[in-house]
């Protein structure tokens, strides 16, 4: 029988069959997707193939997914969730602050794999003066780099209805740094989830994680569970870091939107836009057509290439 995997655990999944059943598989030791060397081998969102006693024994080709790097094991990754329609990264300015770092990492992982990414800022409520003009400034960047970004506090409920009809008919994957309040949102949006929430660490303000395993949450209790045409949640554990995976090094260039722009004019077609005469990308920094946060951001990620880091949040 075939299905969608709506949950993993670690050791099983939950597999949602075409005829409504949920039904708990295991993944024999030796299964691995071709050409990925992946901690999960399976994710959430995946179409699957259920054979005798409940083992997965097929994967049907994705259309796309988001991937980073694992923490512990460098040369493996990890696949946060597969198959999706869209992504709501939720970044906050403060309580914890996300980096701008983090940030377009995760934009040009998407970019890699052409999910479109909606920015939520989440926690206006609590937010100073000041930090609400830099969340401002923050929003008018990604804006004007083409990416939709939304200012709400799943607290209060502030903006929170205007993101469902975003949600409709689409698989749409939740992520964020810990502690940025996305059970919070998703219980706001999906009441029936009922996501455990924790506190902030006052020490450090950051996040402790409250999500362990990705899963698909149906927007819609009151509907049968129906893998076709859903609209569905992906709930992720909290990221502390983004470490890329898989991307050559001459690719880069395109997941950064107006880097790729100002690269068409530059001299030479080989340029890495670090050094070389001729760059219109360094030109265009210079010019501050390109946001310095955006180019070190890319730097940071030629870095990656260069020394084969894993990156925490910075």
């Amino acid at each position: 029988m075939k299905g969608l995997v709506i949950k993993n655990t670690g050791s099983w999944y939950t597999v949602l069959t075409d005829d409504g059943q949920l039904v708990d598989c295991k993944v024999k030791g030796n299964f691995r997707i071709k050409g990925i060397r992946s901690t999960n081998p399976v994710a959430v969102g995946d179409r699957v193939t259920v054979g005798e006693g409940n083992w997965i024994t097929e994967i049907e080709d994705r259309k796309n997914y988001i991937i980073r790097k694992s923490i512990n094991l460098s040369k493996q990754s990890h696949i946060l969730a597969a198959n999706v329609d869209q992504a709501f990264l939720i970044v906050t300015v403060s309580r914890p602050e996300t980096s701008t770092t983090f940030i377009d990492r995760f934009l040009a992982s998407a970019e890699a794999y052409r999910v479109p990414v909606y920015l939520i800022f989440n926690k206006t409520d609590v937010l100073t003066d000041d930090e609400l003009h830099y969340q401002q400034m923050m929003v008018d960047l990604y804006e004007t780099i083409g990416y939709e970004c939304r200012a709400i506090s799943a607290t209060t409920g502030q903006g929170v209805e205007q993101l469902r009809p975003l949600l409709e008919g689409k698989i749409t994957l939740f992520s964020g740094n810990s502690g940025v309040g996305k059970s919070t949102l998703i219980n706001s949006i999906v009441p029936h989830a009922n996501l455990r929430t924790a506190e902030i660490s006052d020490a450090h303000q950051t996040g402790m994680h409250t999500t362990t395993f990705s899963e698909m949450i149906p927007l819609d209790s009151h509907s049968p569970l129906n893998t076709q045409h859903a609209s569905f949640l992906i709930d992720t554990p909290g990221i502390k870091g983004f470490g890329t995976f898989d991307m050559e090094r001459e690719e880069l260039t395109s997941y950064f939107r107006e880097i790729f722009e100002f690269s068409k004019q530059c001299r030479f077609s080989d340029c890495t836009h670090t050094h070389e005469p001729g760059c219109a990308v360094l030109k265009a920094v210079e010019d501050h057509y390109i946001a310095q946060s955006r180019y070190q951001s890319y730097l940071s990620m030629l870095d990656d290439k260069d020394e084969n880091k894993y990156r925490e949040a910075y």
